[in-house]
């Protein structure tokens, strides 16, 4: 393929497989959930906010271009935080602050479900074993990022009387650096899949990403919505 050829597939691929089609998000951006339900998806995507950077770090650690550590660093920075500049971990932690979930018991992890640590450290996983082609196309759900956030900003705040717009802050400034982050990411692959072998592993590396992101959201509908099964030593709404 042409990188403009390679471009139209990873863009169909989100196309038919972002979250954003989920039952969940549908639910949650409608809101259809509970206050509780709510938590639980807060305290359950943190585990995703949290690893990240980590994600990020391992990408770096084997990048022997100096240029692409020099770019994706600052990915780190945006979560979490430089100099003055909170980052988007603890804009998070202000979302579930002021859903009233205790930050010590959020930033644990103790109460995320199985299947939320499972597909995040996956994803971990993934970028650190992976070519760094596939490494960096994994990021591209990003290029479907800004739609859903502003999504979730009008939703949650016209339907939920809880959630105000302090503690949206998070996805307000995700959707300025998910387009720069994306831009950059999905050009570096463009340049650098040029064998079928590399695009096939750059579109495999984004379906795996969706699966990642869609998974989460599987378990949250599993636990917290229907049928309501809770696995044993997760969240427990009504007990927060």
């Amino acid at each position: 393929m042409s990188p403009e050829e390679l471009e139209q597939e990873l863009r169909a691929i989100g196309a038919a497989q972002y979250h954003d089609k989920h039952p969940f998000h549908k639910l949650l951006h409608g809101g259809k959930l509970n206050k509780g339900q709510v938590q639980a998806w807060a305290l359950n995507r943190y585990c995703y906010q949290s690893a990240v950077p980590r994600k990020d770090a391992a990408l770096i650690s084997r990048c022997h271009d100096r240029e692409l550590r020099r770019e994706w660093l600052h990915r780190i920075m945006d979560h979490d935080g430089y100099g003055e500049e909170e980052g988007g971990i603890e804009r998070w932690l202000v979302l579930t602050d002021g859903l009233g979930l205790d930050r010590d018991y959020v930033i644990s992890r103790k109460g995320a479900l199985p299947e939320t640590v499972f597909a995040v450290e996956a994803y971990v996983n993934f970028v650190r074993e992976k070519s760094l082609v596939e490494a960096v196309a994994s990021s591209l759900t990003e290029l479907f990022a800004p739609n859903i956030h502003k999504a979730r900003i009008s939703g949650m705040l016209e339907n939920y009387d809880f959630i105000s717009d302090d503690v949206m802050a998070y996805f307000s400034r995700r959707l300025t650096q998910a387009p720069r982050d994306a831009d950059f990411a999905l050009e570096y692959v463009k340049q650098n899949a040029r064998t079928p072998e590399a695009q096939q592993g750059a579109l495999d590396a984004l379906r795996f990403k969706t699966h990642v992101l869609w998974a989460q959201l599987d378990a949250l509908h599993l636990a917290y919505v229907d049928p309501g099964m809770i696995p044993p030593g997760a969240f427990v709404p009504d007990q927060a």
